[in-house]
């Protein structure tokens, strides 16, 4: 009886670490992608949203290649500083910022250049939606 009793114990107990435990939103089981793999999804989500033709994929292939570019740079130097321990002063915050809107609307100016008026809002309600996601996964995140 008494082997009985344990044998069930053990039989639950093994079972139970035995399940499968669902990812976590925030978890690193998404698969790791390279910023060109990346680009070319975005270019690919945007040829279908809005239908693009081959001269304005090469253009705003151009362009997403650049912005990742200038995204890459920042991150590198975004982690020198934080390996070194440096903090950043309240105008080079200023002058990151301006630097950064000044990007924003380079971008803005060259999609508008390429694409069609009625693209063009489309892109801008693709991108604002996409801001909005990114913020509720943020705040999930800060739940955790």
């Amino acid at each position: 009886m008494k082997t009985l009793i344990i044998a069930l114990v053990f039989g639950i107990g093994v079972s139970g670490f035995a399940q499968v435990s669902t990812p976590q939103p925030g978890d690193s089981y998404r698969e790791k992608t390279t910023p060109e793999q990346r680009q070319q999804k975005h270019l690919a989500h945007l040829t279908k949203e809005l239908n693009l033709d081959t001269k304005q994929q090469e253009a705003v292939g151009k362009i997403l290649a650049e912005k990742s570019a200038k995204a890459q740079d920042l991150k590198a130097q975004r982690a020198s500083r934080k390996d070194s321990g440096e903090k950043l002063t309240a105008e080079e915050k200023s002058a990151l910022k301006d630097k950064l809107q000044a990007e924003k609307e380079d971008t803005e100016a060259k999609m508008k250049a390429v694409l069609s008026a009625e693209q063009y809002q489309k892109w801008l309600t693709i991108r604002d939606e996409n801001k909005e996601k990114m913020k509720d996964r943020m705040r999930e995140r800060r739940k955790l």
